[in-house]
């Protein structure tokens, strides 16, 4: 991670790793990827999190890079950013609180397919892949609510990238054509 502003985890209870009920912070169980857990579910996973704030303009990861973390917007908002071999760099998405990106790493990939840039001051939750797996063997049910929920950002995700990589191929044959290339 680059560019972090203040790197600051969140604290593990050493009752088996879970946290006690009055230490669930609203901002985290009102984030879109909580949404359905139990105050118990989010004792149980959030101690495999960990928070970091990042200034504007700050680059969390480069495409490529090793894909070792899964990230979810507290507050903030993260550009991911595809730059084909061949062409222009484009904006794919834009995360907003409750967003997830970085799922390369929950696919097991060995590097990340986008890069993530902050576009505005942004605090952002990650959790490495392989902790990730952990909790979904660990508990099926958490592990189901997340998986479905990461299913529909990369289902969404795909989907859009598809239609701008069109749009610059639409794009490039009518202008070329147009200058008589």
């Amino acid at each position: 991670m680059s560019s972090v502003l203040g790197y600051l985890p969140l604290e593990r209870n050493l009752c088996n790793g879970y946290y006690p009920n009055n230490m669930i912070d609203d901002k985290y169980a009102s984030l879109t990827f909580f949404q359905g857990l139990s105050k118990e579910d989010l004792r149980f996973i959030l101690p495999f999190f960990t928070s970091a704030s990042y200034v504007g303009g700050s680059t969390i990861f480069e495409q490529g890079e090793n894909a070792d973390y899964l990230y979810l917007v507290v507050s903030g908002e993260i550009v991911i950013r595809y730059k084909p071999a061949d062409g222009p760099t484009m904006t794919v998405t834009k995360v907003q609180p409750g967003g997830v990106f970085g799922w390369s790493a929950a696919m097991g990939n060995t590097t990340y397919t986008s890069g993530a840039v902050c576009s505005l001051n942004s605090e952002v939750l990650s959790i490495p892949g392989q902790s990730l797996r952990t909790v979904c063997r660990q508990n099926p049910t958490i592990g189901n609510i997340l998986l479905d929920r990461l299913s529909l950002v990369i289902a969404e995700r795909k989907s859009k990238r598809q239609g701008q990589v069109s749009a610059i191929l639409n794009d490039n044959i009518y202008h070329t054509n147009a200058r008589g290339g």
